[in-house]
């Protein structure tokens, strides 16, 4: 048993811990607890699509001009090349197709599919990556399996609130492909910022700084493709998210679906984003409107998610949101989906109900073994369960595992690809909230004005 000993200045409590067990449950999505920056159930609403709607991909308005790509651009659905091309026009640069493998969607697998559909013309073989691999260019955005980063922004030494020990860009670096993360409303100065829980818990500054961190790493990475998935935890009108997106840069990349919603065959390879530069998919989780603002996806019309914030090691990859009597227009066998793989301990100070993680058995949670409570079995549960592997791994101080980088060493097995173990991880500051080291971390957590004091006991 271990036993964590959170001891603040005026109080103590105590939180038991099982090395079995940290909270029993079924596998019923109704025993999810909802996350602690969740708004109010009142609050929340579920859009409902009857049909599939045509997007119009070239829109003017107050939300910013987004151009529709190219049809020409990535007729060759397989591995290539890139090479630069000139013509009397403009200088383009061109992924040259190549033989690829024929994908199986819908059908029983064991790993994503190395093409989207084959090309019987044998190509020049690719050698620059995509996201990492030559072979994920001709892959179909929802053909891939990505490592997603909890609260990305939350990176904040000694702080109990933080999700990550490092910021965003050495997430990026090391192969984070999707950013999570809360936003809250600043009335004041009407602008969004991003805060765990509460602001006053913790809180890394507006969403618009953060972004412009975002855009500068995807100006200096053209072969790249990122993920954006914000809550919105204020349930705030989505154009109040057009300003940080605008003013940041990330306009000029963002990915808008030419239908709403998307099926898993409906979204573009990679390469196909590249040529385009649309290189940048932005969901929110609630409020979202693609008829007023086709780029800001509403998250719920394009995936579902097993369920969240959990703090249950069997980890149930059961459909949890969208709920399962919401009239949506694609089964869930037709959409992408992310698997949360964030395990977390409930605690309360100062009167705020906080879930912050489990450190203390992060190299079981994040391992590439086949253990009990690990990200591998999970993510071949969900395998099994769904017939393909999940498109986003969900996972807190992703550096951390039964050896530096293993949650990528997982998506790499869902991809069917290698994966360099060397390439991982940045080392996280001397007084960081965790350090990768191949196993369980013992950290001191400051919180507000609270002394927080982590003691780990032998089992």
């Amino acid at each position: 048993m271990r036993l964590l000993s959170f001891a603040p200045l005026a109080c103590l409590f105590t939180i038991t811990v099982s090395g079995q067990d940290t909270v029993t449950g079924t596998n019923d999505a109704a025993v999810s607890k909802p996350p602690d920056d969740a708004p109010p159930s009142s609050l929340i609403s579920y859009q409902e699509y009857g049909t599939t709607r045509t997007v119009d991909t070239v829109k003017t308005s107050t939300y910013g001009s987004i151009s529709a790509p190219s049809t020409s651009m990535g007729a060759a659905n397989a591995t290539g090349t890139i090479s630069s091309q000139s013509s009397s026009s403009s200088s383009t640069v061109l992924l040259l197709g190549g033989q690829g493998t024929t994908a199986t969607i819908n059908g029983t697998v064991s790993a994503n599919a190395t093409a989207s559909q084959t090309s019987s013309t044998a190509q020049p073989t690719n050698t620059t990556p995509c996201n990492g691999h030559p072979s994920f260019c001709a892959r179909k955005y929802s053909n891939i399996t990505h490592i997603a980063a909890h609260n990305s922004p939350f990176s904040r030494p000694g702080n109990a609130a933080s999700n990550q020990a490092l910021d965003v860009d050495y997430q990026l670096e090391d192969g984070i492909r999707m950013l999570q993360f809360q936003t809250h409303w600043n009335e004041t100065e009407q602008t969004v910022y991003l805060c765990h829980t509460s602001c006053d818990v913790l809180n890394v500054g507006t969403l618009e700084s953060f972004l412009t961190r975002v855009t500068r790493w995807l100006q200096r990475n053209p072969y790249d493709i990122i993920t954006i998935l914000m809550g919105n935890s204020d349930v705030i009108t989505p154009d109040k998210y057009v300003a940080p997106v605008t003013s940041s840069g990330l306009i000029d990349y963002v990915y808008t679906p030419p239908k709403v919603p998307m099926a898993v065959e409906d979204w573009p390879t990679l390469q196909e984003m590249i040529f385009a530069n649309t290189r940048a998919v932005v969901m929110l989780d609630y409020e979202a409107n693609q008829q007023e603002i086709p780029w800001l996806l509403d998250e719920f019309g394009q995936m579902f998610e097993t369920p969240f914030s959990p703090t249950n090691r069997d980890f149930p990859c059961v459909a949890d949101r969208p709920p399962a009597d919401w009239p949506g227009a694609l089964p869930r066998e037709n959409r992408m989906y992310m698997a949360n793989h964030n395990l977390n301990v409930d605690i309360s100070i100062g009167g705020i109900s906080l879930l912050v993680p489990n450190t203390v058995i992060l190299n079981e949670t994040n391992a590439a073994a086949d253990i009990y409570g690990s990200l591998k079995r999970n993510s071949l549960n969900c395998t099994s369960m769904w017939d393909r592997p999940p498109n986003f791994l969900l996972v807190d101080y992703y550096n951390v595992g039964d050896f530096n980088g293993s949650v990528f060493q997982v998506a790499a097995d869902a991809n069917d690809v290698s994966y360099d173990r060397a390439s991982c991880c940045a080392t996280p500051p001397e007084n960081g909230a965790g350090r990768s080291s191949g196993g369980g971390l013992g950290v001191l957590w400051a919180f507000s004005a609270f002394a927080v004091t982590m003691v780990v006991l032998g089992t």
